[in-house]
């Protein structure tokens, strides 16, 4: 079991942050712009970003023809099915607790990893996902019945959590010499591509001048998800142990929730704060250093 570097929770603490309060800010931005095409224009305008973070830094942007294959399938497992499935699901579902179906992840990697990767997980691992889980149900709990006449886009949720969980497994596997931060923005331009397709293809329709609002969270996006948390997560996924990277993002969702509150008046209840305290539960139970004789 690893614990956080120093350079690991730097990078953790505006992550969560980050990507926590985008889930409002997703939902403010899709309300009246149809979403992939909300998506693609992230994309795009976040690749330059991204782009001149490894400029500055001096990583190369190569990436050897033997690895494509592979980098194309890291980009369909960790960003393609996640960001069309959960933008179509951002749309439809309640705002803040959308992001608690992207979050089961973190459960779908420790089934995957045992049974795809013989992964053997120790009990206090187990526990910390044991505690993701009811974590996620209770934060549900008062949504089943607002979303029990959309199964369709739970399904495209659960369907993007189970992908990207696949998505961290292989990340973590991976054997190209390529720095992570060419990883993520070449999956980052494949992505970009992916999504302006099936915007083309489905909501062309629906094409407009975004308004004032919907500008706000596409430059959110594009300057703090696509410039910076994806490349941070990616960085943290191939640095840990998939079960330590997954639930160390728990608090996400509940950030997610909160925010939503305050910002899109969703009412609280004794669930989501008993969910804080499962979230944390389930962080400590695989990042806290084990005692030692």
């Amino acid at each position: 079991m690893e614990t956080l570097t120093r350079r690991q929770l730097a990078l953790l603490v505006p992550l969560t942050l980050v990507w926590g309060l985008n889930w409002p800010v997703m939902k403010l931005g899709v309300t009246d712009f149809p979403p992939l095409s909300f998506r693609a224009l992230s994309l795009w305008l976040g690749l330059p970003v991204l782009g001149l973070a490894l400029v500055a830094m001096k990583v190369p942007f190569r990436v050897p023809r033997r690895h494509w294959p592979e980098l194309l399938w890291l980009a369909a497992t960790n960003m393609f099915v996640w960001h069309a499935c959960m933008m179509l699901a951002v749309k439809e579902l309640s705002s803040g607790r959308s992001a608690i179906l992207g979050y089961t992840m973190p459960i779908f990697s420790a089934v995957i990893g045992a049974w795809l990767f013989s992964n053997r997980l120790s009990a206090r691992a187990w526990m910390g996902v044991g505690a993701a889980a009811l974590g996620v149900a209770l934060l549900l709990w008062h949504e089943l019945v607002g979303m029990a006449g959309k199964p369709g886009y739970m399904a495209l949720a659960l369907l993007a959590a189970a992908t990207w969980a696949l998505g961290t497994q292989l990340l973590r596997r991976t054997t190209m010499a390529v720095p992570t931060l060419t990883i993520s923005f070449w999956m980052t331009a494949l992505t970009a591509v992916v999504i302006t397709v099936l915007g083309a293809l489905f909501e062309r329709p629906q094409w407009k001048m975004p308004g004032t609002v919907t500008w706000g969270a596409v430059l959110y996006n594009a300057a703090l998800i696509f410039g910076f948390a994806h490349a941070a997560w990616f960085s943290l996924a191939r640095g840990l142990p998939p079960i330590a990277s997954t639930l160390s993002v728990m608090l996400i969702p509940v950030l997610g929730v909160f925010s939503g509150a305050v910002w899109l008046g969703e009412v609280l209840h004794w669930q989501d704060w008993a969910a804080v305290v499962l979230m944390v539960v389930a962080i400590a139970a695989v990042l806290a250093p084990a005692r030692t004789r």
